[in-house]
């Protein structure tokens, strides 16, 4: 299969977009990761906690809506698949919502959510996560486009209902697979 989905561009580096001007520097000691909803298991973790999960390192190309795309970004984090067993995600969770430091939503299916390639990033091309590209946890789904793959991650909701997010408020797919140029309604 092709690596580039149809209406992109490859580019160097990603691009950065964010919802506000300025982001700050998060208090770390009271950051808190919250994963609720269709849970049996309610979590609260420290971001120290989040570092002691298993992890893994994926390669993965990054798609942007906007219609560029980079190859080969390494990330390393936690798959999600670990985030959802420890919460023991009810099966009437069918979609996620993901809530965000600076006020940023995004929805999506759980199928994306729980794919093997799915993450909560920590680490990019080996190093902490910038401060612009998602510090302290980026959500990173490689097969949606990268406004579902959320940065500053502070909470997960799993639902039984979707509920559109920050940009699919605003016209944005509700889902947005790149193969498929789901970009707005």
């Amino acid at each position: 299969m092709e690596r580039l989905p149809p209406g992109q561009r490859w580019i160097p580096t990603p691009i950065v977009y964010d919802i506000v001007d300025h982001i700050p520097d998060w208090d770390m000691d009271s950051y808190r990761l919250r994963v609720f909803g269709q849970v049996e298991n309610p979590l609260e973790l420290t971001y120290q906690q989040v570092l002691e999960l298993p992890s893994v390192q994926i390669v993965a190309d990054f798609h942007c809506v906007t219609r560029w795309s980079v190859k080969d970004i390494q990330w390393e984090g936690v798959p999600t698949k670990v985030i959802a067993e420890l919460a023991k995600v009810k099966p009437t969770a069918k979609y996620v919502m993901i809530y965000c430091l600076e006020g940023y939503t995004t929805n999506l299916p759980i199928e994306y959510f729980l794919a093997e390639d799915s993450l909560l990033a920590y680490k990019m091309n080996g190093q902490v996560l910038p401060k612009r590209h998602g510090y302290p946890l980026r959500l990173v789904v490689p097969k949606l486009y990268a406004w579902k793959s959320a940065k500053y991650v502070c909470g997960i909701e799993f639902m039984e209902e979707d509920r559109p997010g920050f940009w699919e408020q605003r016209g944005y797919h509700m889902r947005g697979d790149p193969w498929k140029e789901e970009r707005y309604w």
